[in-house]
């Protein structure tokens, strides 16, 4: 079970922001809370970053003061966790859109949309190296987790900062850099937990 005393926020501008909730409540009994504003960012210990339009939700962000607000809380060491377009929010850089704006928190470059459109989409087991060291709970113990591909990004450039954690045909999918972690599939969209436990153990160490 996670430590009750700790809440973890879901960012809820836009995108599929419920899905996370469910995986982290449900089956692993975390506490969360939606954020939409700088004061309910205040009240939480994590946050996590999911899925949607990254272009819409840093424009959404910026309109409310989340996107300085949450780089501040990061330098601070607040831990992160981002999916797919939440990987592309925390990135340094967007390969061939110099000017998208992003959070510039992790040294990552992105490709946006790598594996093709909203028609391509496609899940696949990736070898996930953090599953080992995660209590399987019933889940796959070979060290693969089920990722659910849309419309997803990839990482094309990282910092020899950056903890490479999977790939998926030769291409980083999955990363941590100290307090930030990012995957461009969707595990919350599965019925494996694992990923997020891994996640919640990295905000129980911090909080240590």
């Amino acid at each position: 079970m996670a430590d009750s005393s700790v809440t973890i926020g879901i960012l809820a501008l836009q995108g599929d922001y419920d899905a996370h909730r469910k995986m982290l409540e449900e089956p692993l009994g975390a506490r969360t809370r939606f954020v939409r504003t700088v004061e309910e960012l205040d009240t939480v210990d994590a946050l996590v970053l999911p899925g949607g339009e990254s272009t819409t939700i840093i424009k959404l962000m910026e309109r409310v003061g989340l996107d300085a607000a949450i780089r501040n809380r990061i330098a601070a060491g607040m831990p992160v966790y981002g999916t797919c377009a939440g990987m592309i929010l925390l990135a340094r850089d967007i390969e061939g859109r110099p000017n998208q704006p992003t959070l510039k928190v992790m040294d990552l470059t992105v490709a946006r949309n790598a594996f093709g459109r909203q028609i391509d989409s496609f899940e696949a087991d990736i070898p996930f190296l953090p599953v080992e060291a995660v209590s399987p709970s019933g889940g796959d113990a070979t060290g693969t987790v089920r990722g659910v591909f849309i419309r997803a990004p990839y990482i094309t450039d990282a910092s020899p900062q950056v903890e490479r954690l999977a790939h998926f045909r030769d291409r980083l999918v999955a990363a941590r850099q100290g307090n930030l972690l990012v995957t461009a599939f969707h595990p919350e969209l599965t019925s494996d937990p694992r990923v997020h436990r891994y996640f919640l153990k990295m905000v129980t160490a911090h909080r240590g």
